[in-house]
């Protein structure tokens, strides 16, 4: 009986032949493929709101959350100290740097290199062995790939050739390069430790440093993100939003963490500082820079606010409702005194319009975030590698919230004269994002919806009520309180997560929420696992104004083939201490959910790619035994 196959299916069989020429390839992929699947499950690695903390966010990603350490401890705590462990940690984390320490302090020889070589090669060997031998070579630097890949193989025989082979090498590389070896061989057994890095928001703002973490996240092998509302933020800013552009550089100056933007960006305040210091004079010149560009911000806040009435922000207009023969100002009804009464560019007829000069600044600030090369290039990766939410191996990832009601129910939402809510909210935003920078013409409603994003009260990435103005202006903390949206009551509840899950398509009872924006206070008693494992949150409480607040400094995931475990860190000092020190951040791992069993790659998403790719296999194998499509003469 002749094969019946749709007009569709056998054009692409006839694509694949074009691959798998023969029998024998398409035999050999199948076994190939098929190995694969039932290899583990590759270690993912989950990060939230880093926070420009660069050494801190540098230090976790080097050590995997204290994988490699477990992998160390595991292989050598029989036969190690407790410092020569702390040793080689330090030593795969920086390399280099602490490669020149150890020259320094004592006589590095040859019978060093040999045992330190040795280790680390032990240390690969044993991450290695949940992937394909093609996938580790890949990941190996290209310069040693051939060599390490012999080391990593090395078996005993008979004879012992293969050890005898093995030294050979090993004398060879401490003879010409031994330094630069280690350095690769630390690289590789960072890659090998995680094999996906998630980052569930806030990459930027508070720490001084979240380009030098860009740079970093840049050569990362494999990741995603998910937008955070700080980043959302320097992404309306990068669009040429001004409201972003005034709220980014208002961070900045507020945390001191203006070397982001003057070294790393290139951006000058030179224009702003100048206003500020002709229009405060009598104000230091930081907290004249400080108070002109909050006074602007709230300005260019308040005109998005008047011309996009479906955000039902206008409780936020604040300049308008100042007192200033009293010096008070009238929030929701009651009247608060100010401690701030010099608002000279503030036109009581005209409150949310720009002065000459402020306008001048908004000019200079606007061609400076535009003209940044590297503002733009990380714009670029954020987009490229990112979104606002993911969904992967059954789990989603999101950083702030799903909007709901007091009852429980996804909270429906007007924007662009269409009504949306849940996933359909998280899909409209990330179309609105992408369109503000890819777009051929600058769209003022979309660059107002990246604002937005950063701080609306129903926003997904932020969730709650701010109140920039009263934090700014008001000393009375009763009226600092933001309120949040209910789903930071109701996620506490499981059948609520298991609602939102279904939301995003994910009915397994494996699946969970990883989410990131509030910190977990244990000092209060909060924990970071919520409706019964079924959501966790990651916050990675790297701000170091966290601490006090969280009484740590916030957690870390990783799921690998055994399960979920979550890790608890203590505040991190400096990369020149773990070096000296070798101090590593001290980490509580606590098991959030372990696998009945081991869990396999064709447990996963790439593991669903893999069953799809096997099957149209089988379909042209099967093809060409039929004669529909006739293979070529055998390799």
């Amino acid at each position: 009986m002749a094969l019946r196959i749709p007009d569709d299916q056998m054009k692409y069989l006839r694509l694949l032949s074009e691959k798998y020429p023969t029998l024998r390839s398409v035999t050999r992929e199948i076994i190939n493929l098929t190995a694969i699947l039932n290899l583990p499950k590759g270690t993912e690695h989950f990060m939230s709101d880093l926070h420009g903390e660069y050494e801190a966010f540098c230090h976790i990603l080097n050590n995997c959350s204290g994988v490699i350490r477990e992998k160390v401890e595991a292989l050598y705590g029989d036969t190690l100290s407790h410092d020569e462990i702390k040793e080689i940690c330090t030593l795969i984390y920086y390399p280099d740097r602490k490669l020149r320490l150890i020259r320094r302090e004592k006589h590095i020889d040859r019978d060093w290199y040999r045992t330190t070589l040795e280790r680390m090669l032990e240390i690969a060997r044993v991450l290695s062995s949940k992937y394909t031998r093609s996938k580790v070579r890949k990941a190996m630097p290209e310069d040693y790939a051939y060599i390490i890949d012999e080391l990593l193989h090395a078996q005993r025989d008979e004879d012992n050739n293969q050890v005898r082979y093995h030294n050979n090498i090993l004398d060879s590389i401490i003879n010409i390069n031994a330094d630069d070896f280690v350095i690769s061989l630390a690289g590789l057994i960072k890659r090998l430790a995680v094999d996906r890095l998630h980052i569930v928001g806030d990459i930027y703002d508070r720490g001084d440093s979240a380009d030098k973490i860009l740079d970093l996240l840049m050569t990362h092998h494999s990741l995603d993100i998910e937008w955070g509302n700080h980043d959302i933020l320097w992404m309306g800013a990068a669009c040429g939003s001004d409201a972003c552009i005034v709220g980014a550089v208002r961070n900045c100056i507020n945390y001191h963490a203006t070397r982001t933007l003057e070294s790393g960006y290139g951006i000058s305040l030179r224009t702003l500082s100048g206003f500020a210091r002709d229009t405060y004079p009598e104000k230091s010149s930081e907290k004249a820079a400080l108070h002109a560009i909050t006074v602007i911000q709230f300005k260019l806040e308040g005109q998005i606010i008047l011309r996009n009435p479906e955000y039902r922000m206008e409780d936020r207009l604040l300049l308008d409702k100042i007192d200033r023969e009293t010096g008070t100002v009238t929030v929701g009804g009651k009247t608060y005194a100010l401690n701030e009464t010099s608002f000279p560019t503030v036109d009581p007829s005209d409150p949310y319009a720009l002065s000459e000069g402020e306008q001048a600044v908004m000019d200079d600030l606007r061609a400076s975030f535009l003209g940044s090369e590297k503002l733009r290039k990380h714009t670029a990766f954020l987009y490229d590698n990112g979104g606002m939410y993911r969904i992967y191996n059954g789990n989603l990832l999101y950083h702030g919230c799903v909007p709901m009601n007091d009852d429980g129910s996804f909270r429906e939402v007007e924007f662009f004269g269409e009504k949306f809510s849940g996933k359909a909210f998280f899909d409209m935003a990330d179309t609105i994002a992408r369109h503000a920078y890819y777009g051929t013409s600058k769209n003022i409603k979309g660059l107002d919806f990246m604002w937005y994003l950063r701080c609306g009260e129903n926003s997904p990435l932020c969730g709650r009520l701010t109140k920039g103005f009263e934090r700014a202006f008001i000393d009375d903390k009763s009226a600092w309180s933001e309120p949040k949206n209910p789903y930071y009551s109701h996620y506490y509840n499981k059948e609520t997560c298991e609602k939102i899950l279904k939301e995003f398509g994910l009915t397994s009872p494996a699946s969970h929420i990883v989410n990131g924006h509030t910190p977990v206070r244990t000092v209060k008693g909060e924990l970071p696992i919520r409706a019964d494992g079924k959501l966790l949150v990651i916050d990675g409480g790297f701000c170091k104004n966290y601490h006090e607040t969280t009484g740590i400094a916030g957690y870390t995931l990783i799921y690998n083939s055994h399960g979920l475990r979550l890790k608890a860190h203590r505040p991190f000092r400096t990369i020149d201490e773990a070096l000296r020190e070798n101090r590593d951040i001290h980490s509580n791992s606590e098991i959030v959910e372990t696998e009945h069993r081991r869990m396999m790659v064709g447990d996963t998403d790439v593991g669903e790619g893999l069953h799809a790719q096997i099957a149209d296999l089988y379909s042209l194998l099967e093809i060409y035994r039929s004669g529909v499509i006739t293979p070529r003469d055998p390799e």
